[in-house]
């Protein structure tokens, strides 16, 4: 996984787990929502980056 790859999806989860603490504490549903979505959607990313690094590695390995 690239560095950069896992700085934006990492980046992406905080954002969101802001946007939804702030729709907590002022009441806005549709903020908390919002913030659910981009936190949910950084952790996907972040999880098919590393089934790619899994499967390369899984590749390298069984290239000998």
């Amino acid at each position: 996984m690239g560095l950069l790859d896992k700085l934006k999806n990492k980046t992406q989860r905080a954002k969101g787990r802001g946007k939804e603490e702030a729709g907590r504490s002022s009441g806005d549903p549709y903020l908390e929502a919002e913030g659910r979505k981009d936190r949910l959607s950084g952790g996907a990313k972040q999880t098919g980056e590393k089934l790619k690094d899994a499967a390369k590695e899984v590749r390298r390995t069984t290239e000998r």
